[in-house]
């Protein structure tokens, strides 16, 4: 579990309760199944109505995938540099062949596995960077339609949560005649749904499709990063160049030094 995120939300949800009972005794007023119901069910409904249902079970899972450790953080890219060098050098030494054995260890890593597999079969670097840039644009593209019905989320739910409002209102009013004294208390629940709509959308949806877009771009860059890589170990090119090539897409603080990892050894 990422436990930052986790602290994130936990802090978010009780900054909110608290304000409530710091300004009221009567907690159970902002308590409405109805509008729960109405704004719930309102938002998934017109989700499911209105996109592929695969792609909106994909949108939920990726929601809760957010409070997960994220698989590919920013660490990971020095790793892959470093991988990338070594298969170099194993090239290098014994000839692109000797990297057979390490395509058999990527069963968890397609992108990964199939750049190797690009590259044992002969390909020329452009060709194997043109290629892996086509698997990396298509991937992120897909990887992101779960993110982008979360977006979508965002905005249907305040919507149903006015739709909710309008409904309490017009009930309300219908009554009026008869007890004029509930005007107050039946505007209060009323008011839930627009309440509730908003929390979704701002601690939910958006939250979610903002994380989980900032994990596909680092997946993305992890893949352009990956496929500049394979592209000059298909051409042979010396580890140190691809070392000082790769090293060129990264934050200085987390480059890959190969005299380092020498003199660590």
């Amino acid at each position: 579990m990422s436990i930052n995120t986790f602290i994130a939300f936990v802090l978010c949800l009780s900054l909110f309760v608290g304000a409530i009972m710091m300004s009221t005794n009567n907690y159970l007023i902002f308590v409405s199944v109805s509008s729960l119901v109405m704004v719930v069910g309102g938002t998934f409904s017109a989700t499911f109505l209105g996109q592929e249902a695969r792609y909106v079970l994909l949108a939920f899972r990726g929601i809760i995938s957010t409070f997960s450790v994220q698989r590919h953080g920013r660490s990971v890219l020095n790793q892959e540099v470093g991988r990338i060098i070594r298969w170099a050098y194993m090239a290098q030494q014994n000839g692109v062949i000797a990297l057979d054995a390490e395509a058999r260890k990527l069963a968890s890593d397609p992108f990964l596995s199939f750049g190797l597999e690009l590259v044992l079969s002969g390909y020329k670097g452009q060709e194997v960077r043109s290629n892996l840039l086509s698997v990396a644009h298509s991937t992120f593209e897909r990887d992101m339609a779960p993110a982008n019905i979360c977006r979508r989320m965002a905005g249907t739910a305040p919507a149903f949560g006015m739709i909710g409002t309008l409904v309490g209102l017009i009930i309300m009013l219908d009554d009026m005649g008869e007890n004029p004294s509930q005007l107050g208390k039946g505007l209060a629940v009323a008011l839930n749904t627009t309440l509730y709509g908003v929390i979704m959308a701002r601690m939910v949806f958006v939250p979610a499709a903002n994380k989980m877009t900032q994990r596909f771009q680092i997946e993305h860059f992890r893949h352009e990063l990956l496929a500049e890589g394979l592209s000059m170990l298909a051409d042979r090119k010396n580890p140190r160049f691809i070392q000082d090539r790769m090293n060129s897409y990264l934050d200085p603080a987390i480059r890959f030094d190969i005299d380092k990892q020498m003199r660590e050894r």
